[in-house]
């Protein structure tokens, strides 16, 4: 299979990218910026340089257009303002949904907990623009004709992954490893259950697949 990942040099995206190419996956990694591409092919993904937040729908259909499936973990970053949460974390998102229109093209998208319940217009602090554009992309994602799944994890650390993890369909909030959300999102990847799933994600004690399984049995 092969698989886009929007946002390719970030912290989740490379985990993920290694991932998936050491099970013999095949990765295009849309990158903003050309310096980045030697880090992205020592993941052993192919680099693309797209940046979306100012990129036509167009252009970055043409980076995706021989992929399989799409995965957007890019957003603006730590010490980004309120614009550019809605301009990348949402506009960003609802750009790689349009550019695979037309295209029966499976995809993943890496939100927030708190994207369930944003806080309502009218608070404008970074924090409560940042959910509203995740829960805005999230909709549209969830809103399309695709095979989509939305990943909500918890506060990310940069801790040793451990391959266990707390896995629900309803809301909860707990910190993970961005090792562990790389791990989830290989899985879901590549099981058809996880389709029209909305998973919110925490560090926890069962492994990946047993997590999966049960959301999936409704337990």
């Amino acid at each position: 299979m092969l698989i886009a990942i929007a946002g390719g040099h970030g912290k989740i995206a490379m985990r993920l990218a290694a991932r998936l190419v050491a099970r013999g996956d095949a990765v295009i990694a849309l990158i903003r910026n050309p310096d980045h591409a030697a880090d992205v092919r020592a993941s052993g993904a192919e680099a693309v340089v797209c940046d979306l937040e100012h990129a036509s729908v167009d252009e970055i259909a043409s980076g995706v257009e021989r992929a399989d499936a799409v995965v957007f973990a890019a957003g603006a970053g730590p010490g980004s303002g309120a614009e550019r949460k809605m301009t990348m974390d949402r506009d960003g998102a609802v750009k790689l949904l349009e550019a695979t229109a037309g295209r029966a093209t499976p995809y993943v998208i890496v939100s927030s907990v708190g994207a369930e319940s944003p806080p309502p217009a009218g608070d404008d602090d970074v924090f409560s623009v940042y959910l509203r554009a995740k829960a805005e992309a999230d909709a549209a994602v969830a809103a399309s004709d695709r095979d989509w799944v939305i990943v909500r994890p918890g506060p990310l650390t940069d801790d040793p992954g451990t391959g266990r993890v707390r896995l629900d369909s309803t809301p909860f909030r707990g910190a993970v490893s961005r090792e562990d959300v790389a791990e989830v999102l290989d899985a879901v990847l590549h099981e058809p259950r996880a389709s029209h799933q909305i998973l919110y994600l925490g560090g926890g004690e069962e492994p990946v697949a047993q997590a999966l399984a049960r959301v999936f049995a409704g337990d």
